[in-house]
């Protein structure tokens, strides 16, 4: 058993500890697979009333999956017996989020500091999602030759208006505030009371009512405000600009705004993988509506064409290795990226394709 995961029981309450502060929690293969069989134990034993999770450290709740080490992987023969970990680590990480998504009881996440790509797959699915003051929130995926995965297709089109186009494209940074507004967050309580609240969810008496209604009840008991949504003050600009279907129009609505929100906004655009930047929009337009299941079907297929890429590690190269924050993106330019090559990252699998019954 790893101890990058701890796990303990607090009453009828489950409690998930990610443990591995000095990587900001990151979620390698070895915690996804502690976490999945606890969670369906705890799913079928009746004196567990709700599950809770958190990051230790103080820093971070969770600042996203290993990529690091599936970007290090490629080109190297899996062990002998055991698959590719690009491969493997999606497939686990995501049927892991499907576990979460599908959760039968209270799933709680206590989510304070970062929370980044698989931070929110660990933590959107759940039933109550509070956010402290020191949230950071987002999903940087096109910084790094990715798309929004972790259930982006299906959750980011759910945020108000274009608001999850604009996240899913840029990897703006969100506060606790923005997480609210976006229904990310269901609670927002500040970082001192965490220990308090879990205190409380183990002291609940679980007998007077369904059981997400008591959850509920008592993670209210602990909420304030978080004060005004920046994102929300340009939500009219968001949604006039990402409404578009495709990244050239978008780019072009922006320049036309002429603001210096829309100015950065472009400039950012400007600095991301132009191929992963067409595959999220066609992801976040292709996936809008339909029901999750399906969508991690399709975030599967791409999982497994886009980390094949030569963006996917010169971006993990320029972010996560080198740290020079420089990528050369091959092709360079949104223009030299071919419809062909977008459709091609959602082509099905075929037997490998990972499908919910």
């Amino acid at each position: 058993m790893t101890t990058d995961v701890l796990l303990e029981r607090r009453g009828p309450v489950g409690l998930v500890t990610l443990n591995r502060p000095k990587a900001l929690n990151a979620l390698d293969l070895g915690m996804i697979r502690a976490l999945h069989p606890a969670l369906e134990a705890w799913a079928k034993d009746s004196q567990v009333k709700a599950v809770v999770i958190r990051g230790a450290g103080g820093r971070a709740f969770c600042a996203g999956g290993d990529v690091r080490a599936v970007a290090l992987s490629l080109g190297s023969p899996a062990p002998e017996g055991q698959e590719p970990l690009s491969r493997a680590f999606f497939h686990e990480e995501y049927r892991l989020n499907h576990l979460i998504h599908h959760y039968p009881k209270p799933y709680v996440a206590l989510v304070d500091g970062i929370s980044m790509g698989g931070g929110l797959g660990l933590s959107v699915h759940g039933s109550h999602r509070v956010v402290t003051e020191r949230l950071v929130l987002a999903m940087p995926e096109t910084a790094i030759g990715l798309f929004p995965d972790v259930g982006g297709g299906w959750f980011l089109p759910r945020f108000p208006g274009e608001a999850g186009t604009y996240l899913g494209l840029t990897g703006s940074r969100c506060n606790a505030a923005d997480a609210m507004w976006l229904g990310y967050g269901t609670q927002h309580v500040t970082h001192d009371k965490l220990e308090a609240v879990v205190e409380a969810l183990a002291a609940a008496d679980w007998s007077t009512g369904e059981a997400r209604a008591v959850a509920t009840r008592v993670l209210n008991g602990f909420t304030s405000e978080p004060g005004t949504s920046p994102l929300s003050a340009n939500a009219d600009s968001i949604d006039r600009c990402f409404a578009k279907d495709s990244v050239e129009d978008i780019l072009a609505a922006l320049e036309a705004e002429g603001t210096p929100w829309a100015q950065e906004t472009r400039a950012t655009l400007g600095r991301m993988s132009p191929t992963s930047l067409k595959v999220t929009l066609r992801q976040l337009r292709r996936c809008r509506g339909k029901p999750y299941d399906e969508t991690v079907t399709v975030e599967y297929r791409l999982s497994q064409h886009v980390t094949a890429l030569p963006d996917f590690r010169e971006g993990i190269r320029a972010v996560l290795v080198d740290k020079d924050n420089k990528p050369t993106w091959n092709p360079p330019t949104l223009a030299g990226v071919r419809e062909s090559d977008v459709e091609a990252c959602f082509a099905p699998l075929g037997a490998r394709d990972l499908v919910f019954p």
